[in-house]
């Protein structure tokens, strides 16, 4: 039977992944169980897969939230806005807020030693960035306002934000002042869309 309150829908998807990330900080995510991870919850291991059917979804839970800000960007621009200034201005807002996806949160050292020391969680990683470049290519496709390649757009585009966000992580687990690595990822960031807006033609 599952334990009392434990199918609060979002909450209890919360309380999941914080107990997750703690353990797997703490211990490392080889070394930690989904057994585990259900008791620090106070849920069963049924319910953390009814949550997360894959243990490394329980470390990498924002893939939901990169898709969705994928779609926004496209779905919800303004008239007349291109795609590519949607895009530059949704992850901008990232960088802005120290967001989790962003890469320069408080959290996002241990996140990436974590990820780096894990064969499995860099496997899922890049599942992960394969997904969003599908998710991106399908948004665009549905868009009749956009009439440029929308492959070439969404392998450029997240490929291009994996390496500043990949290179961003390096500088910080090497011990870089954060604000440094910051500005650095804001101006690689204005690299990437300055070289889409070069190199794939009209914008739209």
């Amino acid at each position: 039977m599952p334990r009392t309150g434990e199918r609060g829908g979002p909450q209890t998807r919360a309380r999941i992944a914080e107990a997750a990330a703690r353990l797997f900080l703490e211990r490392g995510y080889d070394k930690v169980t989904v057994a585990e991870v259900a008791r620090a919850a106070g849920v069963s291991s049924v319910t953390v897969f009814n949550h997360f059917p894959r243990k490394e979804d329980l470390f990498l839970d924002r893939a939901d939230d990169a898709a969705e800000l994928l779609r926004s960007a496209v779905r919800d621009r303004d008239p007349g806005v291109d795609v590519r200034a949607s895009l530059r201005e949704a992850v901008g807002r990232l960088v802005d807020d120290r967001h989790p996806l962003s890469g320069l949160n408080d959290r996002s050292i241990p996140f990436f030693r974590t990820v780096a020391a894990s064969p499995a969680l860099v496997a899922r990683a890049r599942e992960i960035a394969a997904d969003l470049q599908r998710t991106l290519e399908d948004e665009l496709d549905r868009d009749p306002s956009y009439e440029g390649d929308a492959t070439l757009l969404a392998a450029f585009f997240v490929a291009g934000y994996g390496a500043v966000l990949t290179g961003a992580a390096r500088r910080l687990t090497a011990g870089d002042p954060p604000d440094d690595v910051a500005a650095d990822h804001r101006d690689g960031l204005a690299r990437l869309f300055d070289a889409l807006d070069r190199g794939l033609g009209p914008r739209s």
